[in-house]
């Protein structure tokens, strides 16, 4: 296991059609996205590993989600084990 290095993604996804390159932000799909309750997040970092889309991310006081790319499945919300992560509909304006 000494030998495992961790992978970290950054910037976002180019999807190539034709010669031309788009960036799909995924987030916009989403009718509910995930709100974590920083006193309750133990930092154990299982919502990000079974993230779909890779956009649980790290900071000082709990994790947190990138909006641009996640769809709102609700997945880091039903693995959290301390039910730190509440999903919320979505309100566009």
């Amino acid at each position: 296991m000494s030998n495992m290095r961790r992978m970290k993604l950054t910037g976002s996804y180019e999807a190539p059609i034709g010669t031309t390159m788009y960036v799909v932000n995924t987030g916009d799909w989403r009718y509910q996205r995930p709100v974590t309750i920083a006193g309750k997040c133990r930092k154990c970092g299982l919502c990000s590993l079974y993230c779909p889309t890779g956009s649980r991310y790290e900071e000082a006081n709990a994790f947190a989600t990138d909006l641009r790319y996640c769809k709102g499945c609700g997945i880091c919300a039903n693995e959290c084990g301390a039910a730190a992560i509440a999903m919320v509909e979505e309100i566009r304006t």
